[in-house]
This record gives C-alpha cells, sequence and structure tokens, in this order.
C-alpha cells in the first residue's frame, strides 16, 4: 500500500465502507457517531449476498471490484465492513489500493484480548466467518495462550433482517447456539458479523451479565478514527458531512431494511452493478 493517497484525496474527501449486503450500516452508524464530521460513501453488493458460501477467490474478486469502484468515487480510506470480505480480501486489498484500508476483524480481536479475565473467548458470526478460522488467528496472534471457542449462528441474520430482534425464536435460537458458549466458561464474547449488534441486548441476556460483549463494528470505527489521526486525513471538526448510499441490486429493500440499522430513514439509495 502507498503511503501516499491518490492525487485529489485528502481530509474532506468521504470514506468508503462496503459490505456483501446491509450489515455493514452497523459499522456505518458507528462512524456517524464517533466522526460526526466524516462523509461515507457505503457499497452494499446486494446482488451477489451472501458471501459466506461463496469461495475466497470469489470474494477477493468481488472485494477488489467494489473497492476499485469507491476508490474511482475518490474515497480517502476503505472500511471492509464484512467479515467474510476481511477474512478473505483484506491483505490483497491493502496490497494493491493506495489508501489505508481497515478490515473489522482486527480491531475486535484487539479488544477482546483487552477485554478477557481468563483467556477464554468466544467468538460468534455466520458459518463463512467462522470457517474462516479469522478471529482465531487474529486473537492468538495477539495472545498465543488464549482460547478462541467458535459457533457459527447462523439464523442470525435473517432474524434480525426480519426485525425479530426480541422475539421468542430468536431466544430460543439464541439458547442453542450461545449456551455451551457459557457451559465452557467464556468470558468475552466476539460479535463477529455485522447484523449481530441489533442482537446484542438480547444476546446479553442469554450470556449473562458478567460476559463482556466486543462490537466490531464500535472496535473498527475507533480504529478509522485513529488511522485518519495518524495520516493526516480526518475531516475538519466544521465540516457537514455527506453521505450516500449504493446498493447492486433492490434499492427500495436495501432502503426498507437500512432504516432498521441506522435508526434514520434514507433519501436515496443509488444502484451500481458491478462484475
Amino acid at each position: 500500500m502507498s503511503g501516499a493517497p491518490p492525487s485529489g484525496v485528502g481530509p474532506a474527501s468521504p470514506i468508503g465502507v462496503f459490505d456483501s449486503g446491509i450489515g455493514g450500516l452497523t459499522v456505518a452508524r458507528a462512524i456517524m457517531r464517533q466522526l460526526p464530521h466524516e462523509s461515507i460513501v457505503y457499497f452494499g453488493d446486494t446482488a451477489r449476498v451472501p458471501y459466506g458460501p461463496k469461495s475466497p477467490e470469489t470474494v477477493r474478486r468481488y472485494s477488489r471490484e467494489i473497492s476499485e469502484y469507491l476508490v474511482r468515487q475518490g474515497v480517502k480510506a476503505l472500511v471492509v465492513a464484512c467479515n467474510t470480505a476481511t477474512a478473505h480480501a483484506l491483505p490483497a486489498l491493502r496490497a494493491a489500493l493506495p489508501i489505508p484500508v481497515i478490515g473489522v476483524v482486527e480491531p475486535g480481536a484487539r479488544a477482546a484480548v483487552a477485554a478477557t479475565r481468563g483467556g477464554r473467548i468466544g467468538v460468534i458470526g455466520t458459518q463463512g466467518t467462522i470457517a474462516s478460522g479469522a478471529y482465531e488467528r487474529a486473537i492468538q496472534a495477539i495472545a498465543p495462550e488464549a482460547a478462541v471457542l467458535s459457533q457459527p449462528c447462523p439464523l442470525f441474520v435473517p432474524f434480525v433482517e426480519e426485525g425479530w430482534l426480541a422475539h421468542e425464536a430468536t431466544r430460543l435460537v439464541a439458547h442453542e447456539y450461545l449456551d455451551p458458549l457459557h457451559d465452557r466458561g467464556v468470558d468475552t464474547l466476539v460479535l463477529g458479523c455485522t447484523h449481530y449488534p441489533l442482537l446484542k441486548p438480547l444476546i446479553g441476556e442469554v450470556v449473562g451479565r458478567p460476559v463482556r460483549l466486543i462490537d466490531s463494528a464500535e472496535e473498527t470505527a475507533a480504529e478509522l478514527g485513529r488511522t485518519l489521526a495518524e495520516r493526516g486525513l480526518a475531516a475538519s471538526p466544521g465540516a457537514t458531512p455527506r453521505h450516500r448510499f449504493v446498493a447492486s441490486d433492490a434499492p427500495e429493500h436495501f432502503s426498507r431494511i437500512a432504516q432498521r440499522f441506522l435508526g434514520t430513514p434514507l433519501d436515496h439509495v443509488e444502484t451500481v452493478t458491478l462484475g
């Protein structure tokens, strides 16, 4: 990755954020909250969601196409707000792009290691993210002695998109997924999917108050803030942000569900087809 940003890119330029679909809006919302003067261009690849069942090579190709599109939009940094894309494509994107690239795995892993008291860390995510082993590698690179206990929770994503955040069905499935982690003594739990922060109250209730929940969206926004400051790319405190939302398909569906993630309706969703 080049040390200097492309010509014309500077503190007033937007941040690029992309995800396989809608879940990455939790990362966008965390950025808006923590860095309120920053503009965002968000790309949700709704035409090709989900990424989890796809091969690493395909995920890397999709990620490269989206990142090249966002670089053409003049973004000053790129946030890969998709756990599967982070797991499979982050090194290649960092090597190829002339701007800082931040994924969601490393910030969550660092926060988990800092939070754990007994070194027993649980990780929940989609089937693809858990199968990749990305969080386990990232955590054990920092704390080799840590015990990492992983659990795929594939039904959480459709429950969130259906709005079943406190539904009894969601609670029953949460117990099915999370009780084994609780029984094995995890004291810290990484929410390794960008949909899962919306289930944080329910997950916290199921695993118990002593278990620390690590929200990768919040940790990623904090990491972005530090990176922009270090590189002299932070927006002026007086800047008025402008946010753009782009979907590769079904913009009406994107707009409808996005309100649940962002807490505010979207005025407009652009449609851009890649590949």
